[in-house]
């Protein structure tokens, strides 16, 4: 084993080679095949290629016979190997200390795990989203406590008694959890004061307050539809007199027939522009300065960031939400982080609250973790 001093710093590569990916086979029947471990949909692809020379089959026509479906591009970004990453760690620690490896999503659950195991001495390995099970398998687990709702009284008394043991987590959060209110994400003071220069020219002249709006799209647990846009229209004409511009988004997931709504409804308003999805994507020049918000319920992701900025946050929809969104949309209200949109605001009203600042906290977390082992975090650039 490596002396002390040797093991005073955990190293955070920057190299393009430090970033992996895990990625599931994509396009054609893949999509219903999600619920697979990443391993067996892999195996899967692999063999429905070999019957039909192509993995991005699709069924099409009434006869179901297969046809081929434009294959993704790759990126740069190479595949994670487990067994690899666990070798550059053993062979490294000596003179570099542990690895610190950092794993986020469903998909990177068994990689992160498997890394562990192959080289439980040299790693310090994080998971970002709850593994549902085996947490022992990772030294920290980051974890929003929405996850945890299926432990409370009314989680319980929701789910019927022969099903209460198969619904996970089991247990509650151990020593190795760290408990976040949103999600993890990079708009941070510095992100925002970069895309508040970088956004300067186009939106710090215009009209005052403004208000942006970020449209989701429907989930399991989030249900809307046209009449949610509809009702978001409704408003937004009631409380235009008192913003100065509007800068409406969509996300990936909008449906088109919500968009579509939207954009007729307010593509010739003088004072609103909608983002097209051409060209840079405005969201982090959105979230540096805007004024204030109006963010649909079903997105953890833009309801965390926009509450960090410390603005004034409406959330249209949470009473669409059910089970564990539904404890989040909670959390945030109880917190006075967030209000119902109801249509009768003053987009220049404001109010106070502390913001979110769970990437933060988390880090600091995966520091003192790693200060309690005798090792730091060595963010200098390795050469080649």
């Amino acid at each position: 084993m490596a002396s002390p001093a040797r093991r005073t710093s955990a190293w955070v590569w920057f190299e393009l080679s430090a970033f992996q990916r895990v990625m599931r086979p994509r396009g054609g029947i893949n999509k219903w095949l999600h619920w697979l471990p990443v391993s067996v949909h892999k195996k899967l692809d692999i063999f429905i290629r070999q019957i039909f020379g192509d993995s991005s089959i699709k069924v099409e026509g009434n006869n179901g016979m297969p046809s081929l479906t434009k294959k993704s591009g790759l990126s740069h970004v190479l595949e994670a190997d487990a067994k690899q990453i666990a070798k550059v760690a053993r062979e490294t620690f000596d003179k570099d200390g542990p690895l610190l490896v950092i794993a986020s999503g469903r998909d990177t659950i068994s990689v992160a795990s498997s890394i562990k195991r192959f080289a439980p001495e040299n790693v310090f390995v994080v998971q970002i989203q709850h593994p549902r099970s085996r947490l022992d398998r990772f030294d920290l687990v980051v974890a929003p406590r929405h996850d945890y709702y299926s432990l409370t009284p009314q989680a319980r008394q929701q789910i019927p008694w022969l099903l209460r043991r198969w619904i996970t987590p089991c247990e509650p959060p151990g020593e190795n959890v760290v408990l976040t209110v949103g999600a993890l994400h990079q708009a941070d003071f510095a992100a925002l004061r970069c895309a508040a220069s970088t956004w300067h020219d186009e939106l710090a002249y215009l009209p005052k307050p403004l208000l942006v709006v970020n449209i989701g799209g429907p989930s399991s647990n989030c249900h809307y539809g046209v009449d949610l846009a509809k009702q978001l229209a409704t408003m937004l004409q009631n409380i235009m007199w008192s913003c100065g511009s509007v800068r409406i988004s969509f996300s990936r997931r909008t449906p088109e027939k919500i968009s579509k709504l939207l954009v007729e409804e307010f593509s010739t308003h003088p004072k609103v522009f909608i983002w097209d999805g051409e060209g840079p994507n405005p969201h982090l020049g959105h979230l540096a300065w805007a004024d204030a918000f109006v963010i649909t319920a079903d997105s953890v992701s833009m309801l965390s960031e926009a509450c960090s900025t410390g603005k004034p946050v409406y959330v249209i929809g949470a009473d669409r939400c059910t089970w564990k969104f539904a404890d989040f949309q909670k959390s945030l209200a109880e917190q006075g982080v967030v209000r119902p949109f109801t249509g009768k605001e003053v987009i220049s009203d404001s109010w106070s609250y502390s913001p979110l600042n769970d990437t933060a906290d988390a880090a600091n977390r995966v520091n003192s973790a790693l200060a309690a082992r005798g090792w730091r975090i060595n963010t200098t650039t390795k050469g080649t």
